[in-house]
């Protein structure tokens, strides 16, 4: 008969064999004597660490690419961008989703975070949260999950069930599934739809994967989130045209970038944030496009948000002359 504490030992022998595995678990025996380093000389290792994390993002690019069109493609018909992930990896998404807001003007309900174990997960670890696939599918369930809504699993090993959970059942609904991982060949890739694994190495503190595999989720997120608001016309050109100006420094930043974007005076730059209550898309639209608040409110719903096509349907080009008659 097996005993509990047989179970449990074998269970543990059983994750470390696992844990052997995985290229962000290894050991590295040139870094063995880093704590006798002088400072500076430890400071320059991990330097030259990190310096690697981008090269390993470039590498996938293609496939954050073709990522990035399918979740644009859903969110313009409405879906949303979930990340879903434990640990590190969760509060990457956390952190992404919370700053889509004051920067693209999005519902806080458009781009979410869901970390294991709730929001105290932030700040302290949930035991067993990360392990528990039932967890995610109660988080999803939760948010009504529809087939328009995009899925990100996030997970530095690629083991992590509550990750992988999310993943699938995103594909149960028929949501679009992103597999964020930082090891080839992993259980998380292999159960999304679109599987980005970005290998980044052993880090500097074995398994401690908040180093560059944290840093690379980074990168990551910020690559999909930064060019799915682009695709959705939250900028112009490279203006945060959809800032929301919720502080006394964002209405600065509002008023720079509608003078960098229209090139018009101090006064008229007010008056068109005046009568857009501050919306600097709309006030681009009212000094470009000549027209009045109403107008721009309306030629920009008809262009789903998009400024460069409300500008056009602003400005229609002018007939062609009529030839001259014999």
């Amino acid at each position: 008969m097996t005993t509990p504490q047989a179970s449990a030992s074998a269970t543990a022998n059983d994750l470390r064999s696992q844990l052997d595995t995985l290229t962000t678990e290894a050991f590295r025996p040139e870094l063995a004597d880093i704590d006798r380093l002088p400072t500076l000389d430890l400071a320059r290792t991990m330097n030259a660490e990190d310096a690697a994390v981008p090269t390993a993002v470039a590498a996938r690019l293609p496939q954050i690419a073709a990522a990035i069109d399918a979740i644009a493609e859903r969110m313009a018909r409405g879906g949303r961008l979930i990340y879903a992930g434990a640990g590190t990896a969760g509060r990457m998404g956390v952190l992404d989703a919370s700053e889509c807001p004051p920067t693209f003007n999005t519902d806080p309900s458009v781009v979410v975070g869901l970390i294991a174990g709730g929001p105290s997960a932030m700040v302290k670890a949930v035991e067993g949260a990360e392990d528990s696939v039932e967890l995610a599918v109660a988080d999803l369930t939760a948010l009504g999950l529809t087939a328009d809504d995009t899925v990100i699993g996030i997970s530095a090993s690629g083991r992590t069930p509550y990750a992988i959970g999310a993943v699938e059942f995103a594909r149960t609904r028929g949501a679009l599934s992103v597999g964020l991982s930082c090891n080839a060949d992993s259980a998380l890739g292999a159960a999304a739809e679109h599987p980005v694994e970005v290998v980044v190495g052993p880090e500097l503190l074995t398994g401690s994967t908040r180093l560059k595999a944290g840093t690379a989720q980074k990168l990551v997120l910020n690559l999909i989130s930064t060019i799915v608001m682009i695709r959705l016309g939250k900028t112009y050109g490279n203006l945060m045209v959809d800032l929301r100006a919720s502080n006394e420094k964002l209405r600065a930043r509002s008023r720079r970038i509608v003078a960098l974007a229209t090139g018009a005076p101090d006064e008229e730059i007010e008056a068109a944030l005046s009568a857009t209550a501050g919306e600097v898309k709309h006030a681009i639209l009212v000094i470009l496009g000549a027209v009045d608040a109403p107008t721009a409110a309306d030629l920009l719903e008809s262009a789903h948000g998009h400024l460069r096509e409300a500008l056009t349907a602003a400005r229609p080009a002018p007939a062609p002359a009529h030839a001259p008659t014999a």
